[in-house]
């Protein structure tokens, strides 16, 4: 195994840039890892945590563009190396439109836009967020690790302006059909949305589409908006602008539990709402809170979608969320192919709430999981990489993405977790998420099926197999052609729903007598 780096000085790059940088270079043969970043403090500390280190870069400054590359040789590595500036205008020349290098040079080419979207590191977001509100734009922020006291002064500074401020680590925002971040191509509708997770409001909003309904406008705050801290700033004023927005009839609420503080406060403000509003707080015990005739509780985003359209329709029933006796059919005789040592699940979601929402219904089932986004800080895993008996990893967490692409967009982490779990023989199922729509990978699913075949091939050479379970989120509108996604995993024996939620309950299925035995 090898290493090397190499530094452009005053070379500066966003997130977004290197992101597909980074996955350019990793894709070449022999490359163990790469890191394509600025040279921040923290991302100096990353590559130090990798074992690159050296004068060089310990003086590099934010505004430097640092690569580095770890291989399988010292050949391999020069040749990456060699190959950075063919990738870097190799990259350039796909980007579309204007080359814009400033905050100033946006507002110049777009002088009449009320919208500026953020994705810098995040220690300069600040700087521009402030000049942003000062000339009267709204906010996207897709950036993360913006400090706490720093998200809540702008956030005060936009409420005063009577200006939004989407995120600091916003993933998701469609407004008037228009999607920003990773987003949906959806139907316009009447049924509106808010929520601090991405994949939250796009699993709910991509199954509001697929349910032959539409979205009016879906919100994003950031991930840190429901803290007390925050207090639900965002929040609050999505709140009150769909409440006066004409086209949306009722307006759910994507999020996991708030603060205690920010909980009374949004529900003393929905009790005074005019509109009917849903709230789908994973994993909160709701049914102490007084809720008022406005708020209709549900439990999982797929009760969150019935119980809107049931608002918009009222001639849809709702439905539990159950499964049919086809699936259960289908769990047995999967179930039947295991071998003795086969007892666990392992679950690798690119989505954040998808990985939280599968931990709660698990755990309903009485399937106590282990995880680097625990909902129990007992069961935090020692190390993320280290699964022990069943376990759900958030692969979008920041310990697989700092420094490097998001799973959303580059498939390389994950493929190589799916064969460390496949050469587990304790390993029963692997749950896995598939997550469509604008900036995500073109082909998530082609990206993953050689480490699903190679896995499952592993699972046969030990006399058993690997049940691979898979949800997708999506619509018949998006880039990546929904069906072809769906067909290509059941073609590899991958047993797909379209909702987290039943994806989860089926590996519930799967492990009931598995759990019955143990007890």
């Amino acid at each position: 195994m090898a290493s090397g780096f190499v530094i452009r000085k005053n070379q500066y790059y966003d997130s977004v840039f290197l992101m597909g940088v980074n996955k350019r270079l990793s894709q070449a043969e022999g490359v163990l890892q790469t890191a394509v970043l600025m040279g921040s403090d923290k991302n100096k500390q990353l590559l130090v945590d990798i074992g690159i280190g050296g004068d060089e870069i310990t003086k590099a400054n934010p505004n430097d563009l640092i690569v580095a590359v770890i291989g399988e040789s010292a050949q391999v590595v020069e040749s990456v190396l060699r190959e950075l500036d063919h990738a870097l205008h190799a990259f350039e020349e796909n980007l579309s439109g204007p080359r814009i290098h400033s905050l100033e040079d946006a507002i110049a080419e777009k002088p009449h836009a009320n919208l500026a979207v953020l994705s810098i590191p995040g220690e300069y977001v600040l700087r521009e967020a402030r000049k942003a509100l000062e000339d009267g734009l709204n906010l996207f922020i897709f950036s993360s690790n913006v400090p706490i006291e720093g998200e809540l002064e702008l956030k005060e500074l936009a409420a005063e302006k009577g200006l939004l401020v989407m995120g600091p680590d916003c993933g998701t925002s469609i407004l008037g059909g228009t999607g920003i971040g990773f987003a949906n191509v959806v139907n316009r509708g009447s049924i509106g949305a808010i929520g601090p997770s991405g994949t939250g409001l796009q699993e709910f909003t991509c199954q509001i589409h697929n349910a032959g309904y539409g979205i009016s406008h879906a919100i994003g705050t950031g991930s840190h908006d429901l803290s007390d801290e925050i207090g639900g700033i965002t929040t609050l004023q999505a709140l009150e602008a769909l409440e006066a927005n004409a086209q949306t009839k009722v307006i759910t609420i994507i999020a996991k539990p708030p603060g205690v503080a920010t909980l009374a406060l949004l529900l003393e403000r929905i009790k005074g709402c005019s509109k009917p509003v849903v709230g789908c707080f994973l994993g909160a015990r709701m049914e102490t809170a007084e809720w008022g005739d406005t708020l209709a509780w549900a439990p999982t985003i797929d009760h969150a979608v019935l119980s809107a359209i049931q608002h918009v329709d009222e001639k849809q029933e709702l439905a539990k969320l159950t499964l049919t006796n086809q699936e259960r059919d289908l769990a047995t005789n999967a179930r039947a192919s295991w071998t003795p040592e086969q007892r666990y699940v392992r679950g690798l979601f690119a989505g954040g709430t998808f990985c939280y929402q599968s931990q709660l219904i698990l755990t309903e089932a009485s399937i106590m999981t282990h995880s680097n986004a625990p909902l129990d800080p007992k069961n935090s895993l020692a190390h993320p990489d280290k699964s022990l008996e069943h376990t759900l990893i958030d692969m979008g967490d920041e310990t697989y993405t700092f420094g490097k692409p998001h799973p959303m967009i580059d498939s390389t982490m994950r493929s190589k977790r799916i064969l460390s779990e496949g050469r587990d023989p304790s390993v029963a199922v692997l749950l896995l998420d598939f997550i469509l729509g604008y900036n995500a990978s073109m082909d998530p699913v082609g990206d993953l099926l050689d480490a699903i075949f190679e896995a499952k091939q592993m699972k046969q050479q030990q006399g058993g197999e690997l049940t691979v379970v898979a949800s997708i989120c999506g619509t018949d509108k998006d880039p990546q052609e929904l069906d072809l996604q769906e067909k290509l995993l059941r073609e590899a024996g991958v047993i797909v729903f379209h909702s987290n939620a039943k994806a989860s309950l089926f590996c519930c299925e799967l492990l009931k007598p598995v759990q019955e035995s143990v007890s």
